[in-house]
C-alpha cells in the first residue's frame, strides 16, 4: 500500500482542468478520444451486419463472447506483463493487432464471397484478435494512467478520462449509422454501407497510434521478476484480501452482465421501435449522453463525500432505468431511459476506478488492473452473449426486464455483502484505508 506520503485528495485537487497541464496527458486523452471514436463506429457496423446476416439474437452474442475469450485466458499473464514492461510499447503493440483485424473486417466486408450464404465465423475470428489485443492494452493503459499526471491531479485525469470516453462513445455510434447509411452506391458502391465505416475505424487506429508513439512520460519502475503462476495471481490476491475494492469490482460485474442491453439494441432498433441503422446509432448514442452530462458535472463538482452509498444508489437506479427500457414501445421514451442508465452508470465507472488506482500500489497495478479488466470484460462482451442467450430463450424484451430486476437485487446483496463499499466516504487513500481495514494491512505480493 502506497504510504501517506502518496495520498490523493479529490477535495483538494484544483483547478477542474488540472490533469490538462500535462502534454503527456492531453496526448493521450487525444489519441483516446480518436479510437474510441473508431471502436464504437465499427461496433455498429459488425453489429448491423451480423444480424442482417443472421437474424439471430444468439448470433449477436456471440460477438461479445468473441471479444471477451481471449481476455478470460491472457488477462492474468496481461497484467503481470503491464508490470514487467514499457506500458506504453505493449498498447502501441496491441493497437496494431487491431488496425490490422480491422484491415481484415474491412476486406470481408468488400469480398463477394467472404461471408456469402450468411457465413460470419470470419467476422468472429477477427473479433478474436481484437479482443486479444484489448485484453494486453486495458491493463496497460490503466497502470501507465498515474504516470502522466502529477498524483495530486490523478482523481481529476480519473475524471477527464471518462469523460472524453464518454464523449467518443456518444459520437462514435451515431457516426457509424450515419456512414453505414450515406447514399455512396452511386459514387463508390463498394464502399457502401460497413466498409466505410471499418475505413473510418482504420484511420482512427492510424491516428491513435501516431499520437501515442509521442508520448515521453516517465513510467514507474517496473516489476523484473519472471512469469510465475504466484506472480501472475498475485492481482487476484489483493482484490480478494481488499473488500472494498471486491465489492465494487463484483457490484459493477454482476450488475452490467445481468442488467446490460446494449448487444440487443439492433433488434429493438429493427423489430420493436422500427427505428432502422440511424435509430440503431442513436440508441448506442444515448448512454453516453447521459454519462457525459454526468462526467462533467464531477469535474466541476466531484464527489467528496459518501461515495459507496452514491455508487450504491447510482447502480440501483441503473437496474431501474433498465426495466423500463424493455418494456418501452417509444424510441423517444427509450432513449431517455438509456440516457438515465448511462448517467447512473457514469457514477459508478469514476468512483470504482478511483477506488482501483488509489487503493492500489504502483509496482501492482497492472496486475490488478488485469482483475478489474477481467470484471469488465465478463460483464460488457460477455454481458452480450448472456443477453443474446437470454433474449434467444426468453424474447429480447423479458431477458432486459429480467436483467433489470437482476441487477437491483444485486446492488441490494452488494450494500448487504460489502459493508465497507457501503461506508466507503471520502475518495482518498486515507479514507479508503479507514473504511477497509484490509486496505491498511495489506502488503504488496510481488
Amino acid at each position: 500500500m502506497a504510504d501517506g506520503s502518496e495520498r490523493v485528495d479529490l477535495a483538494v485537487a484544483g483547478d477542474y482542468r488540472s490533469a490538462f497541464k500535462s502534454r503527456d496527458f492531453r496526448l493521450y486523452q487525444s489519441a483516446r478520444l480518436m479510437v474510441i471514436l473508431g471502436a464504437e463506429a465499427q461496433s455498429v457496423a459488425v453489429a448491423w451486419q451480423v444480424y442482417a446476416l443472421t437474424h439471430s439474437a444468439l448470433a449477436l452474442g456471440y460477438t461479445g463472447l468473441a471479444l471477451f475469450l481471449p481476455g478470460l485466458f491472457v488477462m492474468l499473464a496481461a497484467g503481470h506483463a503491464a508490470d514487467r514492461y514499457d506500458r506504453r510499447k505493449i498498447i502501441l503493440l496491441c493497437y496494431g493487432l487491431q488496425a490490422i483485424c480491422t484491415a481484415v473486417l474491412l476486406w470481408l466486408s468488400m469480398s463477394a464471397t467472404a461471408l456469402k450464404g450468411g457465413r460470419i465465423w470470419p467476422i468472429y475470428a477477427v473479433l478474436v484478435g481484437i479482443g486479444l489485443g484489448r485484453a494486453f492494452s486495458g491493463p496497460a493503459a490503466s497502470a501507465m494512467l498515474p504516470s502522466l499526471v502529477p498524483k495530486e491531479h490523478f482523481v481529476n485525469a480519473v475524471t477527464w478520462g471518462a469523460t472524453v470516453y464518454q464523449i467518443a462513445n456518444m459520437s462514435g455510434p451515431a457516426v457509424g449509422g450515419i456512414l453505414f447509411t450515406l447514399p455512396l452506391a452511386g459514387v463508390a458502391p463498394e464502399w457502401n454501407g460497413a466498409p466505410v465505416v471499418y475505413g473510418f475505424t482504420l484511420l482512427m487506429l492510424m491516428g491513435f497510434i501516431v499520437l501515442v508513439s509521442m508520448i515521453r512520460a516517465k513510467m514507474v519502475k517496473t516489476n523484473k521478476k519472471a512469469f510465475s503462476m504466484k506472480t501472475m495471481l498475485a492481482g487476484l490476491e489483493y482484490v480478494w484480501r481488499a473488500k472494498l475494492l471486491l465489492g465494487s469490482i463484483s457490484l459493477d460485474l454482476f450488475a452490467v452482465l445481468l442488467g446490460g442491453a446494449t448487444a440487443l439494441l439492433p433488434i429493438f432498433a429493427t423489430d420493436i421501435l422500427h427505428a432502422g441503422p440511424r435509430g440503431l446509432g442513436l440508441l448506442r448514442a444515448m448512454p453516453s449522453v447521459g454519462a457525459l452530462v454526468v462526467s462533467l458535472t464531477m469535474v466541476l463538482r466531484p464527489i467528496k463525500r459518501r461515495a459507496g452509498a452514491t455508487m450504491l444508489v447510482c447502480v440501483g437506479i441503473f437496474g431501474a432505468a433498465t426495466v423500463v427500457f424493455g418494456l418501452s414501445k417509444s424510441i423517444w421514451l427509450s432513449a431517455v431511459t438509456l440516457v438515465i442508465v448511462g448517467a447512473s452508470d457514469m457514477v459508478s465507472v469514476v468512483v470504482r476506478s478511483s477506488l482501483l488506482q488509489l487503493a492500489t500500489p504502483p509496482e501492482m497495478r497492472g496486475r490488478v488492473s488485469a482483475v478489474n479488466w477481467l470484471f469488465i470484460g465478463a460483464s460488457n462482451e460477455f454481458g452480450e452473449f448472456e443477453s443474446g442467450l437470454t433474449a434467444q430463450w426468453w424474447g429480447a424484451v423479458r431477458a432486459v426486464v429480467i436483467g433489470g430486476i437482476s441487477s437491483m437485487v444485486v446492488t441490494a446483496a452488494a450494500a448487504g455483502l460489502f459493508p465497507q463499499l457501503r461506508q466507503a466516504d471520502a475518495l482518498t487513500a486515507e479514507s479508503l484505508r479507514g473504511a477497509d481495514r484490509e486496505l491498511s494491512v495489506a502488503e504488496p505480493v510481488n
